[in-house]
């Protein structure tokens, strides 16, 4: 909890996913004496047929941690604002042949929206969560920091959230090692100490994949795959299937080891895929700027030049690079090395060292 100490702490809610990190969030919080309480949120209640989201599974471990640590525990719906902020704008963003993000949208409107508004609500003065960032005082002022464990950051996905919130927003694991946190579990004995890490979104539970889903609710509109210059390769399935940079999957029998076309781009008005051969240097693939939309800060919103950092995907390291910042939210970002496939609506997570500074959307 660096430097998080000059806001008073009276009462704490733990969300509480059912996993290692947040169930010791829980414990560390207790152990300082603080009045902790938890709450499991459910998001999802399968009513498409679509995918096996394990909530129950994540409850009765939630719920059996809260037991273990001895807290009041308590479910919350967030059934439809989650499908208002996060389900819907990602069925309609890969219907307009954008690529959004859910895990963003998730912690920008659910987790530091709507439910810190119910725990501010309901008389906690913070949320804690098991995300592996930091929050550090300065001045008056909140900044939010990657994670000690560099493998485990997970700032990236809070890139979008109000920066308002960090006042009362705690990271109890944001200064441990995930070995550590592992280690701790076994230590005291949580009932969840050894629950594997999941890496899916929940409502498709890893056992749909995300293509079935969105075939569910998108038309399919099959049309024609095309070169650069118009030539005619074949037919895709349906736009949303395919996404900048995409080799495997494609349906050209010509890819081959040694000449593989790849996506390029969408021709949305006639419906057209836009491939070329990996190998081509004009593929448009690899640039060396990008332009940002819809520009977000955590705190004071920065004009300008600027020699910053920025992490173009979540799994990808911290890279220097100039930022010219408009007045409109818009951002034009240099890259000193060649970046490559940065699709359209996803976000490039914007720091100042460690600090997160806030991010952009990757225009069309």
């Amino acid at each position: 909890m660096t430097g998080h100490i000059s806001s008073e702490i009276s009462r704490v809610l733990v969300a509480l996913s059912g996993g290692v990190d947040s169930a010791i969030a829980a414990h560390l919080l207790k152990s300082k004496g603080m009045d902790v309480s938890a709450t499991y949120m459910r998001t999802w209640q399968n009513e498409d047929g679509f995918g096996e989201c394990p909530w129950r599974e994540d409850l009765e471990s939630a719920r059996a941690v809260a037991e273990f640590l001895d807290i009041p525990f308590a479910i919350v719906s967030m059934i439809e604002k989650y499908r208002h902020f996060v389900v819907e704008p990602l069925i309609d963003g890969y219907h307009s042949g954008i690529t959004p993000n859910p895990d963003i949208l998730c912690n920008q409107f659910i987790k530091f929206g709507a439910l810190l508004e119910y725990a501010r609500g309901n008389g906690f003065s913070h949320l804690a969560t098991g995300h592996y960032c930091r929050i550090e005082e300065e001045n008056g002022q909140f900044f939010l920091l990657e994670g000690v464990d560099g493998t485990k950051d997970q700032s990236y996905f809070l890139s979008r959230m109000d920066g308002g919130a960090l006042l009362h927003v705690l990271f109890p694991v944001g200064e441990l090692l995930k070995t550590e946190v592992r280690d701790l579990a076994k230590k005291i004995g949580l009932p969840n100490a050894k629950r594997r890490e999941s890496q899916d979104i929940c409502f498709l539970g890893g056992k749909v994949s995300l293509q079935d889903f969105l075939r569910s609710h998108l038309a399919e509109e099959p049309g024609e795959i095309v070169t650069p210059n118009g030539k005619v390769l074949g037919r895709h399935k349906g736009l949303y299937r395919y996404t900048l940079g995409q080799c495997k999957g494609i349906g050209l029998p010509s890819n081959c080891d040694f000449e593989k076309f790849v996506v390029i781009g969408k021709n949305l008005a006639k419906n057209q895929l836009v491939v070329a051969f990996e190998s081509d240097p004009q593929n448009g693939l690899a640039v060396d700027s990008v332009k940002l939309m819809n520009v977000h800060f955590l705190s004071e919103p920065l004009v300008g030049r600027r020699r910053l950092l920025a992490k173009v995907r979540y799994r990808d390291p911290a890279i220097p690079v100039e930022i010219l910042f408009y007045p409109n939210r818009r951002a034009i970002v240099k890259f000193f090395q060649t970046q490559r496939a940065l699709a359209p609506g996803q976000t490039c997570a914007i720091y100042d060292g460690p600090r997160l500074i806030g991010s952009g959307i990757y225009e069309s």
